[in-house]
């Protein structure tokens, strides 16, 4: 019989991974994950050129990133997390998997730089680097991957159909459903039945340094994007508003200044947001679902006031509305209030300074009042009678 699907997770297994998986040509996925298995990742998983999906998190494995696996092309799933794996992340990984959704490597100990070729996964959906040691920029290629430039999924799972066989019998195809855990706004979780619809970057705790590229703003269809814990720097990208979709931003514990851009509370689905422990100024934009955060998503930041915090600005004119000033008032300017000074003078005069000086119009005037007077007295006085006879 041909093994195709290999499920072993969340087992107590231990010790090293025997070498001799090249028997098993045929095998599709391989899930090993939750286990305690150490050493190396053996060679010869590498020549499981079928393999679609490889799970090996949360285990003891040491050594770089297996270069055999760059033979496996039909891989669209790697989650090696949580292991202690090292060295730099292999500059072919971003050519040999053109077919790749899923990848994961966090809690492991890889270092050296974001290679430029992982810009060419236009299939990918969730990378996860967090919690390594990777230093460096963040690429500005992010742009050209191409399905988190894209909104939307029409699939709410990531389904593999695998057709089985025993010897030159056919038996039913395997249906199987990846699962996916990672932290999501603060916690693990783990997606199934809705892992189609996740889309997310986490480079959190790293050593990462220099700006957030401009061109991360084109992957319109990101929920989720966290870069927290590292050593950014520069100002929060004016097209930060452009990632509508945004569910989760988390941009703490960086080195990041100047103000926040009015776009970002244009964002309507952001139900997360995390900007402590930064170097941002000014105030924080006004009648927005910005003011409904935790003053705690924005602590740490000297120089930020404004609505959570109970910290006033200094300069209440300060223009940090979303308007951007573009709905200031412009007619009300000195030379209406002296136009309003004039015509309250000449009007005041015109009327009173007559009665003043002209007694035969003063006499003229009170004499309008008093018939005025008397008029309105008697009409009171008939509606009265009228409404007494009517009741009667």
């Amino acid at each position: 019989m041909s093994l195709t699907y290999l499920n072993l997770s969340s087992n107590s297994f231990s010790g090293e991974l025997p070498d001799c998986w090249s028997h098993l040509d045929t095998l599709v996925m391989l899930d090993l994950s939750n286990n305690a298995f150490s050493g190396k990742i053996p060679k010869t998983i590498g020549s499981l050129l079928r393999m679609e999906t490889l799970k090996l998190r949360s285990n003891r494995f040491v050594g770089e990133f297996p270069s055999s696996l760059k033979n496996c092309t039909s891989l669209e799933v790697i989650d090696l997390g949580d292991n202690k794996l090292s060295g730099p992340i292999p500059t072919w990984l971003g050519v040999s998997f053109k077919n790749l959704v899923i990848l994961m490597l966090s809690t492991n100990h890889f270092n050296g730089s974001m290679p430029s070729q992982l810009c060419h996964l236009t299939h990918i959906k969730i990378m996860d680097f967090s919690m390594n040691n990777i230093s460096g920029s963040i690429p500005k290629c992010l742009n050209n991957l191409t399905s988190l430039a894209q909104k939307g999924n029409p699939n709410l799972s990531s389904t593999h159909t695998y057709d089985g066989s025993c010897g030159d019998e056919q038996i039913a195809p395997i249906n199987y459903e990846d699962d996916a855990s990672f932290i999501w706004k603060g916690r693990m979780q783990t997606y199934k039945s809705t892992l189609g619809l996740v889309k997310r970057i986490d480079l959190s705790s790293n050593r990462l340094t220099g700006e957030i590229p401009s061109e991360i703003t084109h992957l319109v269809g990101l929920i989720s994007l966290n870069l927290s814990r590292n050593q950014l720097t520069g100002q929060i990208t004016p097209e930060i508003g452009n990632l509508q979709s945004l569910d989760s931003l988390d941009l703490s514990r960086n080195h990041i200044d100047g103000r926040i851009p009015t776009s970002l509370a244009r964002i309507d689905r952001l139900s997360f947001l995390d900007l402590s422990y930064n170097n941002l100024s000014g105030k924080i934009p006004t009648g927005t679902q910005l003011q409904s955060f935790d003053p705690l998503d924005y602590a740490e930041n000297p120089q930020l006031c404004g609505p959570p915090l109970k910290k006033m600005c200094a300069d209440q004119n300060e223009p940090t509305d979303l308007s951007n000033e573009e709905d200031k008032d412009e007619f009300i300017t000195l030379g209406f209030y002296i136009s309003m000074g004039i015509g309250f003078v000449a009007g005041f005069w015109g009327i009173c300074g007559t009665l003043i000086f002209n007694r035969s119009w003063r006499y003229a005037y009170f004499k309008l009042l008093n018939d005025l007077n008397d008029w309105l007295y008697v009409r009171v006085a008939l509606i009265k009678r009228q409404l007494k006879l009517a009741h009667a």
